[in-house]
């Protein structure tokens, strides 16, 4: 790639990306802490400031390799996960997998957020701005809120994945019975290589791309 393209793709993404994975990992702790477990809001994790979710390998280094090294094609990221304690809620497998959940729908909540900006706040601005300045103004927005619906719905479909520590292992944990959750929950410290396993083989890609094609469908209905 470029070094043009490549300062042009990370003046487009970054803060879309720094959103999105900031608002993912504040809905957990928040969603959390309204069930019961305080542990996120102790520590400082409860805050919409990125610098407190942001990790460097995650959220600067990965991205930014990726970028360069696959063209463009495949870019992820991810944050400082926000800490929960289970054993502070009152149904710890139910409430564990709805703080689970949050991260993706709130993920899912931003795309359409874009998309309805897109659809109705660019065209508005297009409208009192004039045509110069308007288009100067449009255009990078427009690119932006481009990322942010591509971010959102990659990062909510990558850890819909029902694989522990990702939030649909978790999710699919709290559905369980208690034995089999027990069992399901022991391969958390094994997820990640199994998730680089899946991706390498490209078994992850069965479920990540017809999800997401179907999640950008309900949402080009929008726009």
């Amino acid at each position: 790639m470029e070094f043009e393209n490549i300062i042009r793709q990370i003046a487009v993404s970054a803060l879309p990306l720094l959103i999105a994975i900031t608002f993912h990992e504040v809905s957990h702790g928040y969603v959390a802490y309204r069930l019961g477990d305080s542990t996120a809001k102790f520590m400082g994790r409860l805050t919409l400031n990125p610098i407190a979710h942001i990790d460097m390998i995650g959220t600067v280094i990965m991205p930014l390799m990726l970028l360069i090294f696959t063209n463009g094609q495949f870019v992820f990221g991810y944050a400082k996960p926000v800490p929960i304690n289970p054993a502070n809620f009152k149904d710890p497998k139910k409430h564990m997998a709805i703080s689970a959940a949050a991260g993706p729908i709130t993920n899912m909540a931003l795309a359409i957020v874009s998309a309805l900006m897109i659809k109705i706040i660019l065209p508005l601005i297009a409208f009192i701005l004039p045509g110069n300045f308007s288009h100067a103004v449009v255009e990078p927005l427009s690119l932006m809120l481009i990322s942010s619906i591509k971010w959102n719905v990659l990062l909510a479909v990558f850890n819909l994945i029902p694989v522990p520590p990702l939030d649909g292992g978790r999710v699919l944990v709290g559905f369980l019975p208690h034995k089999q959750a027990v069992a399901y929950s022991k391969i958390e410290p094994y997820g990640m290589m199994i998730m680089i396993l899946l991706i390498m083989t490209g078994i992850a890609n069965f479920f990540i791309y017809p999800l997401m094609m179907f999640l950008f469908h309900l949402i080009s209905i929008i726009l």
